[in-house]
């Protein structure tokens, strides 16, 4: 796995395990940048998509185990760490979510112990898990779903799509319309109304994704250049730069959760 240069090092971290259908027809795996890119809009990432549903099940896991061996006595470390995320949670939708629903909390749940854990794995070390997935025969391995924009703006589209339905389902049809074509300057400027509204719609779902995806890959690559670095300064930067990026790690998750309940909140008022 080692590379001949700086440059080829980078490019080796930042490129992921790619599935998909070769020019000549025949479908499989990549075994270098240039036939990943062959694949085009199509290709998979196998890797991102193994560990986002892998670290979503161990959520999954882990809050059910916390629920089936919830005590009202002495509560153990898991289940003051899982009642501590459910109660912040919790208040933040109730400060910030205008409506009625019951799916909004527990999807901001999801949402921010997902983002959370997706996040974490930023900081283990840049070669540890890529070594060994070399040793088994896998040139590429990313570790970290959250530098993979496919799966940033797959989460903003998700959010997107839950505005577009709540907003029709509280507004209507008529009302989800008009508000896209009659506010800010009224009927005698549909048109311009309908670009303004429909850009900022739209530019919801694409600053989600860029968002996330932008601070965490800028974070990686950080790390990336550290570990070029001989022996001696990795550790002098690393240890700082990763206290340091735990802040992000759980700010970024912070603020997707936060503007998804403020987006659901906004379709959830029957005014503009």
């Amino acid at each position: 796995m080692a590379a001949e240069s700086s440059t080829g090092y980078i490019q080796h971290h930042l490129q992921n395990l790619s599935f998909g259908r070769f020019p000549d027809g025949h479908w499989g795996f990549a075994h270098t940048s240039e036939e990943a890119a062959s694949f085009g809009f199509w290709a998979i990432h196998v890797d991102s998509m193994l560990w986002s549903v892998g670290l979503g099940a161990l959520f999954l896991w882990g809050f059910r185990r916390a629920a089936v061996k919830v005590t009202t006595g002495v509560p153990g470390m898991w289940q003051n760490i899982v009642e501590m995320a459910v109660e912040f949670v919790d208040n933040s939708v109730k400060e910030s979510f205008h409506g009625q629903s019951k799916l909004i909390a527990p999807l901001s749940l999801t949402i921010f112990t997902w983002i959370l854990l997706m996040n974490v794995m930023d900081l283990v070390p840049v070669d540890f898990i890529p070594v060994l997935a070399h040793a088994a025969g896998i040139e590429y391995f990313k570790v970290v779903p959250t530098t993979d924009l496919n799966v940033t703006l797959g989460m903003s589209i998700s959010v997107f799509l839950l505005i577009v339905f709540y907003s029709i389902k509280i507004k209507g049809f008529g009302g989800f319309v008009g508000e896209l074509t009659l506010h800010p300057f009224g009927k005698w400027m549909i048109p311009f109304n309908l670009l303004l509204e429909g850009v900022s719609l739209l530019a919801k779902p694409v600053s989600l994704g860029l968002r996330l995806f932008g601070n965490l890959y800028a974070g990686e690559l950080i790390f990336i250049l550290i570990a070029l670095l001989p022996f001696y300064a990795q550790w002098a930067l690393s240890v700082p730069w990763a206290i340091f990026h735990i802040l992000i790690v759980v700010l970024q998750a912070f603020i997707f959760m936060m503007l998804t309940i403020v987006y659901l909140s906004m379709a959830h008022e029957d005014n503009h």
